[in-house]
């Protein structure tokens, strides 16, 4: 049965498929893995060590949890479990997984940049080593972009689907817009991955990490507040046609 969501986009999922069930289970295992230790400290320096990475583990669970609810909705928007589907969440599950450790120890040198926590680790043996030397900044970007553009464009081709079948799902015209709308914000998010990718191949892994939220916050200010207006104004359009 149909049930009416919010901001007026039927949803077309019914009970919990299996396919969701399985992104559940390999989110959470996602989650696990961030967890700083699994083990209860034992003495206040050990606790005062796994406290440090609250937020490095703050933000990587928040930028999970945006993968996790984007994916949530598609599914409960589209309910759609064709082959070709089951194939792009696996393979957006198998990036999520991968890309796990790597999110971790991007964002903990960054936070321990941030808050001048210190860029050495102690090795077993005694040794002392920088977590990252400057040259291989840009091939850390490069990874952190390739996983982002990757997911980018497994949405892409997700939405691209539900709207190649709009007349069998159904879709009203409010819908489509939607759908499109959420197209074009992959596409948006898989544009800047593209741009910080690039400058990270030239060397600069820096600015490849400070061109995020300079063209996320400015893109999508702009895409959303244009998307907003058009929007009400089909809204507008359709609550005439069907008063007339």
């Amino acid at each position: 049965m149909l049930r009416q969501a919010s901001k007026g986009f039927r949803w077309r999922g019914g009970e919990i498929a299996r396919i969701e069930g399985l992104s559940d289970a390999v989110f959470a295992f996602a989650v696990t893995l961030l967890v700083v230790s699994l083990e209860v400290p034992k003495t206040f320096n050990e606790l005062a060590g796994s406290l440090r990475g609250f937020f490095p583990f703050a933000v990587c669970f928040t930028l999970l949890m945006q993968v996790w609810y984007e994916q949530y909705t598609f599914f409960r928007r589209y309910n759609l479990q064709d082959t070709g589907t089951i194939v792009l969440n696996a393979i957006l599950l198998f990036v999520v997984l991968f890309y796990v450790y790597p999110l971790k120890f991007l964002f903990s040198y960054l936070i321990n940049v941030w808050t001048h926590a210190g860029t050495t680790v102690h090795l077993p043996g005694g040794a002392v080593e920088n977590v990252i030397e400057a040259e291989q900044l840009p091939h850390l970007m490069a990874i952190f972009s390739g996983g982002y553009l990757a997911v980018a464009c497994v949405f892409i081709l997700l939405f691209y689907r539900a709207l190649r079948r709009r007349e069998e799902l159904q879709l009203n015209e409010l819908e489509v817009f939607e759908t499109r709308a959420s197209i074009g914000g992959a596409m948006m998010n898989g544009a800047v991955a593209a741009v910080s990718l690039g400058i990270a191949f030239a060397g600069n892994g820096g600015l490849a990490g400070v061109i995020y939220p300079i063209l996320i916050a400015t893109g999508f200010t702009i895409y959303y507040s244009i998307m907003g207006r058009r929007k009400r104004a089909l809204e507008s359009r359709l609550t005439a046609e069907s008063a007339a």
